[in-house]
């Protein structure tokens, strides 16, 4: 029986997992990391493409079903312990398809993306999740999620899960979204903790002009972002990645001076 206060939503319908594995492109030679592996319907198809697959479930009478169902396969390794900490720095670099449950999607991104050696990422999410992740300037998923993500990765949103093939359904749509990691930032910005300070307090108070909204960061916003071509009237959701680069590396100018 599903519990609740693990988000625990099983997708078992294998023609729909098939798809995820086929999205996530697993060569021979790939090391997987699957999180959140449930009763092991995602898991049994991995373990036939992948050099290795770890398969990290939180809920120790899933992990007793796990290691029965699979005790005969010699590349998989089974944890059981919270996802968000797992050492994935000590295993090298790895692939990671999951139906992740919800309510640590984020954490789990940003921990991931954190650790810095992971391929890429194939995802079942919230739909809503997705779309910030590839929200564009201007529309009202956009978001500081949005810009962490896409500093540093590419996403793309491949197909939509109804909720009806789920067990229990859950109260959203679902999404099967690929992230990969960039070789190199989106943006070039001095200083990566001011540029992420700088996107927080924007979309902290997204309905404030951004001149407002960087009163924490900056001394004198509206003058400084006048004196360097931004209209200080401007709301965080109009600013591109560029917009908030730019604004950081001219503020470490005048830190400099």
């Amino acid at each position: 029986m599903a519990k609740k206060k693990l988000g625990q939503h099983f997708l078992r319908n294998k023609e729909i997992l098939q798809r995820i594995v086929n999205v996530a492109e697993i060569e021979p030679q790939d090391k997987v990391v699957e999180i959140g592996a449930g009763m092991g319907d995602l898991t049994a198809l991995l373990i036939e493409q992948a050099r290795e697959v770890i398969a990290i479930e939180i809920d120790p009478a899933l992990f007793r079903i796990l290691k029965e169902r699979f005790r005969q396969r010699q590349n998989l390794k089974l944890f059981n312990q919270d996802a968000l900490k797992f050492p994935y720095e000590e295993i090298g670099q790895f692939k990671v398809v999951a139906n992740i449950p919800y309510y640590i999607t984020k954490p789990i991104i940003f921990r991931l993306i954190e650790v810095r050696n992971f391929i890429s990422m194939t995802l079942t999410v919230q739909k809503e999740v997705a779309q910030r992740f590839i929200a564009v300037p201007g529309s009202k998923a956009y978001s500081a999620l949005s810009i962490i993500v896409q500093y540093y990765t590419t996403a793309e949103i491949k197909f939509y899960i109804p909720a009806k093939f789920f067990s229990p359904p859950p109260e959203v749509e679902s999404a099967v979204i690929k992230i990969q990691r960039r070789t190199e930032p989106a943006v070039k910005v001095a200083d990566e903790k001011i540029f992420f300070k700088i996107v927080k307090s924007a979309f902290g108070q997204r309905r404030k002009m951004i001149a407002n909204s960087l009163k924490s960061v900056v001394d004198e916003p509206k003058e400084f972002l006048n004196k360097i071509g931004i209209n200080p009237l401007k709301r965080a959701e109009e600013l591109s990645i560029e917009d908030f680069a730019y604004i950081t590396n001219e503020l470490c100018k005048f830190c400099k001076k």
